[in-house]
């Protein structure tokens, strides 16, 4: 399209952190080390999760580029950039976590098919943009609206990005209209993230954020939105991001018989201490991350440091100085992470879990096994490191 084109070669990919561990060059998927997750509440740019599908648009000309809307809708649009920025402003604390995290803890189990990522396939940041209601009121529908005039159920979200699950097609996904139109659900049409420009491997000049969802739906390199009556048929709405039981594998799969993953569940991963480290007899401070889909609050994150016998309740915040309260959404970021931290005096080698309870009492299953699945997503169970005691830095 003019302004910006998805290329076909990997030789204009943009500079990464060193820091970066990386499960895929071609295309390129990254993330931080755990420890970096916990540095801070809002995840540096430099930092934050890479997930591509393949290589990264490039923009030549940010003057022509444009999103159009148009489907099931009376009064179709062309959007510049410029029409963007001239609606109100909002900016969103929210995680964005893809489904895959924490799959290598899973294909320990069985083999699974997917990008090998350990825990730190998320990150919080602060998002600035319009909110997509106010977007589609630029095309006539109304905030909260259900079904358009013209039988519109649907928002599919088309990239710019060209991948070979898509047979080189663009990269898309759908949220439905209700949500999409609903000023409170805070999705974005983002060009700003942690207070500057996008920049390319986070979707520069246009991306889509829906907060609480899995990171697949909010799609990068906006092309055009798209009003359907149906969901989007693409690939990794339909053949992909769904989760199976046990019991299904690829000679029996029937990926028409499951709904496509939207809200991801609650998840806690403790970050400070790698599996197999060796510590100092003493006391240890264990801290990580708990986070739920959906706009829930952590009610909890229970922390055990002798294999799951006895239990001790962390510490939870956000921003240093305010309190945390689970179900207050003035005080809290609804959207977004919590970091907590636990103390504990050990003196033998150990496994340390910890398990977060929602504030819809969602719970995180106890073992990875009973959650497998062949693509290996939404592995929520406990999280587990073994640490020995001994002579150590740590």
């Amino acid at each position: 399209m003019p302004g910006i084109r998805g290329p076909s070669q990997y030789s204009q990919e943009p500079p990464r952190h060193p820091i970066l561990q990386i499960n895929s060059q071609e295309p390129f998927n990254a993330e931080p080390p755990r420890s970096a997750l916990i540095s801070s509440y809002v995840t540096p740019v430099d930092f934050f999760y890479k997930r591509n599908h393949g290589p990264i648009p490039v923009v030549d000309d940010i003057e022509r580029y444009s999103v159009s809307i148009r489907g099931l809708v009376d009064n179709p649009k062309e959007l510049y950039m410029k029409d963007i920025l001239n609606l109100p402003k909002y900016n969103v604390a929210a995680t964005l976590q893809c489904a895959g995290n924490r799959r290598t803890a899973m294909s320990k189990i069985r083999t699974v098919k997917g990008v090998g990522w350990d825990v730190a396939a998320l990150g919080n940041a602060e998002w600035g943009g319009a909110k997509l209601a106010d977007v589609l009121e630029l095309v006539g529908i109304p905030k909260l609206t259900g079904t358009t005039s013209s039988g519109g159920k649907h928002v599919e979200f088309v990239s710019i990005d060209m991948c070979k699950e898509e047979k080189g097609g663009p990269y898309k996904a759908s949220i439905p209209l209700i949500q999409a139109t609903n000023p409170e659900a805070d999705v974005l049409i983002a060009y700003e993230m942690n207070g500057e420009p996008l920049n390319r491997d986070h979707g520069y000049p246009l991306r889509v954020i829906v907060p609480g969802v899995i990171g697949a739906r909010s799609v990068k390199w906006l092309d055009f939105i798209h009003i359907t009556a149906e969901e989007c048929q693409g690939f990794f709405m339909q053949k992909d991001y769904k989760m199976f039981p046990p019991s299904v594998d690829w000679d029996n799969i029937n990926w028409s018989s499951r709904r496509p993953l939207m809200d991801f569940p609650v998840q806690c991963v403790i970050c400070s201490l790698e599996d197999m480290n060796v510590i100092k007899p003493g006391m240890v401070t264990i801290r990580g991350y708990a986070v739920s889909g959906g706009g829930r609050g952590i009610e909890r994150v229970d922390v055990s440091v002798d294999g799951g016998k006895t239990w001790m309740e962390a510490s939870r915040y956000q921003k240093k100085g305010l309190p945390y309260i689970a179900d207050n959404d003035v005080t809290r970021d609804k959207w977004a992470w919590v970091l907590f931290e636990a103390q504990a005096d050990i003196t033998d080698s150990t496994e340390i879990i910890a398990k977060a309870v929602d504030t819809a009492a969602n719970v995180q299953p106890e073992n990875v096994d009973s959650i497998w699945n062949l693509r290996g997503v939404l592995n929520t169970s406990w999280h587990r490191v073994r640490v020995h005691v001994g002579q150590s830095n740590l």
